[in-house]
């Protein structure tokens, strides 16, 4: 069995009430899409993640519609860590507007805001489980 001090336990619970990557919404690199633009496509080499600040995004693997992310998700943050070409493509699903957060932003947000980092491992394992349930 773990043991977890109290100051974790209190900041962690603080963490699960307050909107996950609301910090991103005030990004000053801000951009607007139409509804049906391609953001990204599949295979193509990424050097920045997105938040989601109005709108919804379609997220699909080879044409299929696998998911929708709306206000307050992130995407495109795979490309960051692995350095390896996109896995899906992203398209506007509504007229939206997206936080990009380059390489360089993305590591100082992991290193100055350790929340901003377990909160994004929360969202990947949850799409991989979303996935590979079980």
């Amino acid at each position: 069995m773990c043991n977890i001090e109290p100051p974790i336990l209190v900041e962690a619970a603080a963490a699960m009430t307050m909107p996950k990557f609301d910090i991103l919404r005030h990004e000053p690199d801000q951009l607007s899409f139409a509804k049906g633009a391609v953001i990204f496509n599949e295979g193509e080499p990424g050097d920045c993640m997105y938040f989601v600040i109005e709108g919804a995004v379609s997220v699909q693997i080879g044409g299929a519609d696998i998911t929708r992310l709306e206000s307050g998700e992130v995407f495109g943050e795979m490309a960051l860590i692995d350095h390896a070409p996109r896995s899906a493509t992203a398209v506007a699903a509504t007229d939206c507007r997206l936080a990009a957060i380059n390489e360089q932003r993305f590591l100082r947000l992991v290193v100055q805001v350790p929340m901003f980092a377990l909160n994004l491992m929360q969202v990947i394992t949850h799409r991989l489980r979303r996935v590979h349930p079980g």
